[in-house]
């Protein structure tokens, strides 16, 4: 995919919230630079196509000089034809009495039939970003539905988990996010998910770098104190982030899920510059993940295709918590076979 070519983006459930904080950040060239023009296409049930309807006149009141056509429409053999980015955001949400085999195939009647109009008629460059929840298992649905489609092209979200991460360290040693990098967060995009500093890296405004833990053992007053921080304070308020806005705020974290998911696409195109971030990628084996999986890495981007960072050492504490997660996923897979959704 050249970036100075136009993009065809579809965007599914564009009529909810993350969809409207979305939609406006891609026309403005956030997500593909001020160079590339976009096509998108907003995909609605039919309950929804009035919201995506006046998204899209604000669209075209805003005069992004990036946003090329916008379309509305209920058909996803139109919404995918030619898209050569899929932003999967619409999901069914787990309602009060629902069982968690319910929420599977609730999802899995949307995300296999959307990856079978992928298969159908996208791109032949399609890449698939699945936002909504569970998004490592619809990730996996609607890689199934799609056989002609590279598996590696469906990806799951955890950029959101992993920006959270990066603003807590930031708050934490009151430093410029910037200057942090390569946390990771591994497994499952959910409460079983695994934020990881062992490897991260501090960088001071001089261009010196340091590693993470030993600055946060300065901070918070030693190893002890850190590991007490990390299991106590830091591992939870990431994983429940989510909950937290929704009982501060009253709804759920839309412009920054929406802000995750630009930034995600982003770097798999345009590249992750030498360092690392984190995403739920098809599992090769790397790490003890079971092949075929989608499972959270830490990634780097080269040439348009994420690769996972190979050759990191895992604490046992770390993997520990890496094999509950993808415990989880395991059992999510095996939940959405015997329902024969994959």
């Amino acid at each position: 995919m050249s970036t100075q070519e136009s993009v065809t983006v579809t965007v599914t459930g564009a009529g909810g919230q993350i969809g409207y904080a979305l939609l406006f950040r891609i026309a403005s060239g956030a997500m593909f630079g001020p160079k590339t023009p976009v096509r998108l296409r907003l995909l609605e049930i039919p309950a929804g196509l009035k919201s995506a309807e006046g998204s899209a006149l604000e669209l075209q009141d805003c005069a992004f000089t990036t946003l090329d056509s916008v379309e509305v429409t209920d058909n996803a053999a139109h919404a995918f034809a030619g898209t050569n980015v899929a932003l999967l955001v619409g999901a069914r949400p787990r309602g009060p009495g629902m069982e968690r085999g319910d929420l599977m195939a609730a999802n899995g009647a949307i995300f296999g039939p959307q990856g079978s109009a992928i298969n159908a008629g996208a791109a032949d460059d399609v890449r698939v970003l699945v936002v909504g929840n569970p998004a490592n298992t619809n990730a996996l649905i609607a890689a199934a539905h799609a056989p002609d489609v590279p598996a590696e092209r469906f990806t799951a979200m955890t950029r959101l988990d992993h920006n959270r991460a990066l603003a807590q360290l930031a708050r934490t040693l009151d430093v410029p996010v910037a200057s942090i990098g390569n946390v990771i967060i591994w497994g499952n995009h959910s409460a079983t998910q695994v934020p990881d500093v062992s490897h991260g890296v501090l960088t001071a405004s001089d261009g010196t770098r340091r590693p993470l833990p030993d600055a946060l053992a300065e901070a918070l007053g030693g190893s002890a104190k850190v590991a007490a921080w990390l299991d106590e304070t830091f591992i939870p308020r990431v994983a429940k982030r989510g909950a937290e806005i929704i009982e501060v705020r009253g709804s759920s974290s839309a412009a920054s899920a929406a802000a995750a998911a630009v930034d995600h696409v982003h770097d798999w195109i345009l590249g992750t510059a030498g360092s690392w971030t984190s995403a739920a990628v098809l599992s090769d084996g790397s790490y003890g993940v079971p092949r075929g999986l989608i499972s959270s890495f830490p990634v780097h981007s080269r040439d348009g295709a994420w690769e996972i960072q190979q050759g990191l050492s895992v604490g046992a504490d770390v993997h520990a918590r890496i094999d509950r997660s993808i415990k989880e996923l395991e059992e999510e897979r095996d939940m959405v076979k015997s329902l024969g959704l994959i």
